[in-house]
C-alpha cells in the first residue's frame, strides 16, 4: 500500500477536531465528541483495546460516584475511534447518572453507531459499593458474519 502524501494526510487530519487542541471537558454524557479516522488495514482482522482505569459515573438513585476500570476491545472495519475523543467521551460520564449495566451498554452502542466495527466488547470492572462489585459485559458481532458467531461464543464463555 503506498504511503499518503502530506496533502492526503492533512485532509484526513482535518476531520479530527479534539486531537492537538486545548481539551474541552463536557460535564454530562456527550456522544457528539466521538471522532473517527480511516482504518488503513480493513482487510486484516486485528484487535484494538482501550483500558480506562479511572472511569467514573454517578449512581442514578443516590448521586454517589461509581468508579471502574473500563475495557473496550474491538475489531475495526473501515473506521476507528480516535483515542482523545474517546477519552473525552468517557470523561463525559463523570456527572452522568446511570446504572453500571446501562453505562456499558450505552458505550458499546454509541461505538457501534460511530464505527460499525466487525466486533466489539465492553466490560466495566466497577469497584465495590456496599460490599458488592459489579462487572457488566456486553458484546456485538456484525450480523450475518463470522463475527456474530464469535460474539455468541465469547458471551457464552465470557466468565468461565
Amino acid at each position: 500500500m503506498p504511503h499518503k502524501n502530506h496533502k492526503q494526510m492533512n485532509r484526513e487530519l482535518d476531520n479530527l477536531h479534539a486531537l492537538g487542541q486545548k481539551t474541552d471537558y463536557k460535564m454530562d454524557y456527550a456522544p457528539e465528541v466521538l471522532e473517527v479516522f480511516e482504518n488503513k488495514h480493513p482487510d486484516n482482522d486485528y484487535w484494538v483495546r482501550f483500558n480506562c482505569p479511572e472511569f467514573t459515573s454517578l449512581c442514578p438513585i443516590t448521586g454517589q460516584p461509581d468508579f471502574a476500570e473500563l475495557r473496550i476491545s474491538y475489531m475495526p472495519d473501515k473506521r476507528m475511534v480516535e483515542s482523545k475523543s474517546l477519552k473525552l467521551y468517557l470523561f463525559s460520564f463523570r456527572n452522568h447518572g446511570d446504572f453500571h449495566e446501562d453505562c456499558v451498554n450505552v458505550i458499546m452502542k454509541d461505538l457501534i453507531r460511530l464505527m460499525d466495527p466487525k466486533y466489539i466488547e465492553v466490560c466495566g470492572l466497577f469497584t465495590p459499593r456496599g460490599g458488592i462489585s459489579i462487572f457488566p459485559y456486553a458484546n456485538y458481532g456484525r450480523p450475518g458474519t463470522k463475527y456474530e458467531e464469535m460474539a455468541r461464543h465469547r458471551l457464552e464463555q465470557h466468565d468461565l
